[in-house]
């Protein structure tokens, strides 16, 4: 009787944890981490190992794997053995232009790379769906594939007069998309700005654009027809300028419609023409433009998820940030729970309803770049890898799950290879600090031959878990 009335309480706690782990209403599915145990999910005694994620920039990687199937199949294959378990496949680099099918935009025709003939153009010559190929591949290995994108940008310029690519330089219409920075010299068309040693890099759009954001809602809802596991926003946000950014006039329209005032002195009363780091002595309307801009990122989140859920509930939707929320204002974005008073700890630039616009209860998963250098694995605080992923739990509050991982080819220390014997520490501080692990990037991996340094430190994760 004892064994039998055992029986009948596992199988009424197996029908309670199925019916709280189901998708509710809007969609939201359970959270997305792997299950590499063989033994039952309803074990009590069973610890779910944490996803192992790779990132594969699509510039970075763009030699290898533009017209070649066959290098993305090896690599697939070598990304399993190592231990990762998802990749993240970029698709829209910072052109604007794409690796997948849509309308809305071009595809990526070529990209610029360093290689044996210096800095050049490397062509795409194939024709077959890129991100198509990733998905094959992944699968054939058990591996689950992730899509980002990068969001706010519309065009690329290189630096040595190599030349640019991207919509906002193939198209003048689309040049009132453009970000607007609030720089010294007045009020600056970012499109006007194209000294190639200056002005190189992303060309950012402007998020509080109807117009913008409608375009990448397209583009949302057309990569989220692929199969795939998961649809990451990379830099959805303002324009690298920071605070110098956006003042276009559609942003001081939207500005005034949500304080219900004109602002006469504009930009002065909002900010000092530039500005760029937090002023001593603030205008009147410095806190609420801060307030305002993270409304607008806060809001297109909320559209961009129904996006994607519309087309498939099924599809993760989440977000990559830096890990430095202390100074993330600055890009206009509040990525923590809304249940966290950014008030009370930042009050020099966060207004009381600051926190409103806190998004990680629209997301599914967060990925959150703890890119701090070489010797600053372990300790408190940001800018150490473990610091960074423990602040993430204090301000998330729960809302979403998070992974946390390094930059191992730019951040300081890491930028020459040669740090095999670090990888195992990165992982150990990021995934048991956090809800998963993420690893930026595939190149490095490969530059530095580093395989085998992450399956040793994914094997020591592995066996520390309970079996």
């Amino acid at each position: 009787m004892k064994k039998l009335f055992k029986i009948l309480i596992l199988i009424f706690c197996g029908v309670a944890i199925f019916t709280s782990c189901k998708d509710d209403s809007d969609g939201i599915p359970e959270w997305p981490w792997n299950d590499n145990s063989t033994e039952e999910p309803d074990d009590p005694d069973v610890t779910e190992a944490k996803p192992r994620y790779v990132w594969i920039d699509a510039a970075a990687n763009f030699p290898d794997y533009a017209n070649s199937k066959e290098n993305i199949a090896k690599d697939m294959v070598k990304i399993k053995a190592a231990g990762f378990t998802d990749i993240i496949v970029d698709v829209r680099p910072t052109t604007g232009d794409v690796l997948f099918k849509t309308d809305a935009v071009d595809q990526v025709r070529r990209m610029d790379v360093w290689g044996n003939s210096g800095y050049v153009y490397y062509e795409r010559t194939e024709t077959w769906d890129y991100l198509q190929a990733f998905i094959d591949e992944a699968r054939n290995q058990e591996l689950k594939v992730h899509a980002s994108i990068n969001t706010f940008v519309g065009g690329y310029l290189c630096p040595y007069n190599l030349g640019s690519d991207g919509m906002l330089f193939r198209d003048d219409s689309k040049k009132e998309w453009a970000s607007v920075a609030n720089l010294e010299d007045g009020l600056t068309n970012t499109m006007d700005l194209l000294n190639d040693e200056t002005d190189s890099g992303a060309k950012f759009m402007n998020p509080a654009n109807d117009e913008v954001q409608n375009f990448v809602l397209q583009l949302l809802g057309d990569l989220a027809k692929y199969d795939l596991d998961g649809i990451i926003l990379d830099r959805c946000r303002y324009d690298d300028y920071g605070l110098e950014s956006d003042f276009s006039t559609v942003s001081k329209q939207k500005f005034e419609e949500y304080i219900g005032e004109t602002v006469t002195n504009f930009p002065g009363d909002i900010m000092a023409p530039g500005t760029q780091s937090l002023p001593s002595s603030q205008p009147a309307y410095f806190k609420k433009w801060l307030e305002f801009r993270v409304k607008v990122i806060h809001d297109f989140i909320v559209k961009a998820r129904e996006k994607v859920k519309s087309v498939n509930t099924k599809i993760n939707f989440g977000v990559y940030v830096g890990a430095w929320y202390s100074s993330y204002y600055t890009s206009g974005v509040n990525w923590a729970s809304p249940k966290y008073d950014t008030s009370v700890y930042y009050p020099k630039w966060a207004t009381a309803d600051y926190k409103n616009y806190g998004y990680a209860d629209h997301l599914d998963y967060i990925f959150l770049g703890a890119y701090a250098s070489v010797d600053k694995i372990y300790g408190s605080g940001e800018w150490t890898m473990e610091g960074f992923c423990k602040n993430g739990r204090e301000l998330l509050k729960g809302d979403v799950p998070y992974a946390g991982g390094p930059d191992i080819g730019n951040s300081t220390g890491w930028t020459d290879g040669g740090q095999s014997a670090k990888i195992p520490d990165a992982i150990d501080a990021c995934i048991n600090n956090s809800d998963g692990f993420f690893a930026f990037d595939l190149c490095h991996i490969k530059k530095y031959d580093y395989w085998n340094a992450f399956k040793t430190g994914f094997d020591k994760y592995l066996a520390s878990i309970p079996q």
